[in-house]
């Protein structure tokens, strides 16, 4: 963890002003500084950065904090991203937690290498940008397609050019076996030397006999280029589309240190300011589809990478704006892809938080449609667009005939897993009704027909892993976890919480010691080195750990946590430090204390109260 004495240094080290002049154009009014507030749209300035008390604060949102906060909020960083931009700037090395050497060497040799896919991959998009103004046919084709230079260099598209060694230009030690791990060159083998060879790099002097001879070959050819960009504006892949209707239509880079297509979003970094001007963010199913739309007004629209939508990718959204809108085809396939970003936004959808879901004609995407439509009919559409509550519903009635006990069984059966991974709040409550109307129930009856099978189902975990649960309203009594244990597994859970507490729960929880302290520090580490990651990609990286089955047991033992959300971790971090002070203060109690000691006794019993208050944390 990062010690609360650095991240105090580094705050009196940096300029609050220069942090926010970066990003926001501020002008001195009396003893502030004051902007356009870049967290909401507005024409006159409200938006405040106090130089004595590095702070800002906007009187049009309410939006406030200090420099980590800023860059968290404005840039979409973790926390930790944003502590280390910060210390970079200040000339301050950010210390990290106690690790072994060879620990500490792997991860500066991860650093080191992606600081070297990044350099490449900024040299290759310098290249393919000052390839497309030379490239007739791409430029002609871009213009077909309604985009403008403008929108281009926006973008910063390019062209990669057609023949098979054009990046041995660039680079002049094409064997350089960085260049393969960016996804920029493969190395041929096998069936892929027959089917590599398009033919218009025949055309321009490659025949298939003596390509398949070359080892070694550039990846995007005879393409439009995309940069895909991370949070912070540097380019970390690329996707490339071809100019005519040839197979595969688009290509993207491969998965590297720098790149994930489960967490990337294609025009996100250009979207940031968009999504908090249009109050939503427009998600799309290609590359061409966002600047499209960008060209017609619509600047807040992202794309998913050739993948389907993720829990990533939706707290990544939630983390710039709290609405989104997913656009899809109306065919079978857009309903599908529908039905991923449904079951991705559930656990995310909390009742300050819009999801809605576009279905368009068959016969259009949004890029074709605004073309055909005009953008008044998009806008339209997207205001009629579907919400989560609606869409669950009809997600649920897949193939269930709504006419008969059968079918209205099947509707509940799969709608239960849809509803369960709600958050609780308002919406997941008033679901149940409409789900028990739906199914022509009683809302009682079904709550308490999902009641015993959720007891059943505890039952039997129980049974088999021990009693290692914390159970709500409507569950089977057993013994209730620890709080150690409660903590733990909501951290595995939801990864992304641990830049959210402070620093001293993070610090009581590596202090806990044992497989706890060992899991926390190593979760730490992840989060260091990759950022905020899914349980799903956790359980894959604990493999073979010594604690892997311990950490497996919490969480499958985590049944009926799906309404579980910050607060119930704050509570179990204060039972926990109920815990410690009160190990304390039995310590005291049994050394015959005398007056001081007296009154750290009475120190602690008041912190006990004030934690309970605090924290609604019962005695643990």
């Amino acid at each position: 963890m990062i010690p609360a004495g650095f991240l105090q240094e580094l705050l009196t080290r940096v300029d609050i002003v220069d942090v926010v002049g970066r990003h926001v154009e501020l002008k001195r009014g009396g003893a502030n500084f004051m902007g356009l507030c870049p967290f909401h749209g507005e024409k006159s300035p409200s938006f405040s950065v106090s130089p004595s008390k590095q702070f800002y604060y906007c009187f049009g949102c309410g939006a406030s904090g200090d420099a980590i906060r800023f860059l968290s909020e404005h840039l979409g960083l973790s926390f930790v991203e944003a502590v280390r931009d910060l210390a970079q700037g200040a000339g301050l090395t950010v210390p990290e937690e106690q690790v072994s050497p060879d620990e500490r060497q792997r991860r500066d040799k991860l650093r080191e290498r992606r600081l070297s896919l990044g350099d490449v991959l900024e040299r290759a998009a310098d290249f393919y940008r000052s390839q497309l103004k030379v490239q007739p046919r791409a430029i002609d084709y871009l213009k077909r397609r309604g985009l403008t230079g403008a929108v281009a260099a926006r973008f910063g598209l390019g062209f990669a050019p057609p023949g098979w060694r054009t990046l041995a230009g660039v680079f002049p030690n094409y064997d350089d076996p960085l260049l393969e791990e960016a996804g920029l060159v493969r190395r041929r083998g096998g069936d892929e030397a027959a089917t590599a060879v398009r033919p218009r790099d025949a055309e321009e002097g490659a025949p298939a006999e003596a390509a398949a001879d070359r080892a070694r070959y550039d990846w995007f050819r005879d393409r439009v280029m995309f940069p895909i960009r991370g949070v912070d504006g540097k380019v970390i892949g690329f996707g490339g589309r071809v100019l005519d209707d040839s197979k595969p239509k688009y290509i993207n880079s491969p998965e590297t240190p720098l790149f994930s297509k489960g967490r990337e979003l294609y025009g996100l970094f250009e979207a940031r300011q968009a999504l908090r001007d249009k109050g939503h963010a427009l998600v799309v199913e290609g590359y061409m589809d966002v600047v499209a739309l960008a060209q017609s007004g619509f600047p807040n629209a992202v794309a998913t990478l050739g993948t389907a939508c993720t829990a990533d990718h939706v707290q990544k959204l939630f983390r710039f704006t709290d609405s989104v809108v997913f656009s899809f085809d109306g065919d079978a396939a857009g309903r599908r892809a529908a039905g991923r970003a449904l079951e991705a936004s559930l656990p995310h959808a909390t009742d300050l938080r819009s999801v809605k879901f576009l279905f368009l004609p068959t016969e259009h995407d949004p890029d074709s449609f605004v073309r055909e439509l005009g953008p008044a009919a998009f806008e339209q559409q997207v205001a009629q667009a579907v919400p989560l509550s609606r869409q669950l519903i009809e997600q649920a009635s897949h193939d269930a005939d709504l006419g008969s006990a059968e079918g209205r069984a099947r509707m509940l059966a799969q709608a239960r897993p849809l509803w369960t991974a709600l958050p609780d709040g308002a919406l997941k409550r008033q679901l149940l009704p409409e789900l028990a109307r739906t199914a022509q129930m009683e809302p009682a009856d079904l709550s308490s027909l999902w009641g015993q099978q959720l007891a059943a189902r505890a039952t039997a975990s129980a049974g088999g892993q021990g009693p290692l649960r914390l159970l709500r309203r409507g569950a089977i009594r057993v013994r209730p976890a620890g709080p150690a244990d409660i903590a733990v597994r909501l951290l595995l859970q939801h990864a992304d919480w641990w830049d959210h507490l402070t620093p001293d729960d993070q610090q009581l929880l590596h202090d806990i010691g044992g497989t706890h302290g060992e899991i926390v520090r190593w979760l730490e580490g992840q989060l260091m080195e990759h950022g905020s990651t899914t349980w799903s990609a956790i359980n894959d990286a604990i493999e073979g750990m010594p604690w892997v089955e311990d950490a497996r047991a919490w969480v499958r033992a985590g049944l009926g946590d799906e309404g579980f959300g910050m607060p119930e971790l704050q509570q179990a971090l204060g039972m926990l430090m109920q815990e410690v002070l009160k190990q304390e203060a039995d310590a005291i109690i049994a050394a015959e204390p005398g007056a001081e000691e007296l009154l750290r006794y009475r120190e602690i019993l008041e912190q006990i109260k004030l934690i309970k208050t605090s924290r609604g944390a019962k005695t643990a």
